[in-house]
């Protein structure tokens, strides 16, 4: 048995990505819910923004999920967001000061105001 190597397969995984982002961008009706992938591409945003901007109070999941579960997000809420130039600043200036924190703390590690 031959082993694909480990970039051929996150290059692939990214391609497989892209690909769904880009159908589920050309949805004439996207569904009532997203989930956390879903609702970051519909504002614009990477995956990965989505706990930061609901840990800052800029975004809300649907119901009350478990820590460890799926998020999902009312489409018509992000609809009305993405539209919002003051609420996409916000969004923008939450995820910069994300990671100025968090690299600030790889620099002063041992400074009290890194959360670790």
């Amino acid at each position: 048995m031959t082993r694909t190597p480990a970039h051929i397969l996150i290059r692939a995984g990214a391609l497989k990505m892209q690909q769904d982002k880009e159908h589920f961008l050309n949805l004439k009706n996207p569904p009532a819910r997203l989930t956390a992938d879903e609702a970051a591409w519909f504002v614009g945003s990477s995956p990965h923004d989505i706990p930061m901007l609901v840990n800052a109070g800029l975004l809300k999941t649907l119901g009350h999920p478990p820590a460890n579960g799926p998020k999902y997000f009312a489409t018509v809420e992000l609809g009305e967001l993405r539209r919002n130039s003051k609420w996409l600043a916000k969004a923008s200036d939450a995820i910069v000061s994300y990671w100025q924190n968090k690299n600030s703390c790889k620099v002063f590690a041992a400074e009290s105001h890194c959360a670790h």
